[in-house]
């Protein structure tokens, strides 16, 4: 269904007024003039335009931002994720040549050396220690 020509005409305008904002909006700046052209299109800056009558807007300060959540180390998680399958009961496949398919379950011995790097692993990733060197 075809949207009305004043709704597509709209967006533009919207996206404009919003760019606008933005670039003119610094940190440091206290009032912003708002004022419509000829054309109806809402202008926004930090200077009124010469010759046309503008609005007046203080902008208020915003509350600090919540602190951010820590970003999560995405080897930690690889690595927590290893030592939960490996420690798991069910069977772990093997894909030597990386093509997606497992060609053979890992053998017990293969699984408990596998078992102690990945637990190296989460110490190095997750808690900060080193990893032991790769045979």
């Amino acid at each position: 269904m075809p949207r009305p020509a004043s709704r597509i005409s709209a967006v533009p305008v919207v996206l404009a007024a919003a760019v606008l904002v933005a670039l003119a909006l610094p940190a440091a700046a206290s009032k912003v003039y708002q004022w419509k052209d000829a054309r109806g299109v809402t202008h926004y800056a930090d200077a009124p335009p010469p010759g046309q009558k503008a609005e007046q807007r203080s902008l208020q300060q915003r509350a600090p931002a919540a602190p951010a959540k820590a970003v999560v180390n995405a080897d930690c998680s690889n690595a927590r994720s290893n030592l939960a399958v490996l420690k798991g009961s069910g069977p772990v496949g093997l894909d030597a040549d990386r093509d997606g398919k497992h060609e053979r379950e890992l053998t017990p011995a293969e699984r408990a050396e596998r078992t102690t790097r990945a637990e190296a692993a989460v110490k190095t990733y997750c808690e900060g220690g080193t990893l032991p060197p790769v045979r």
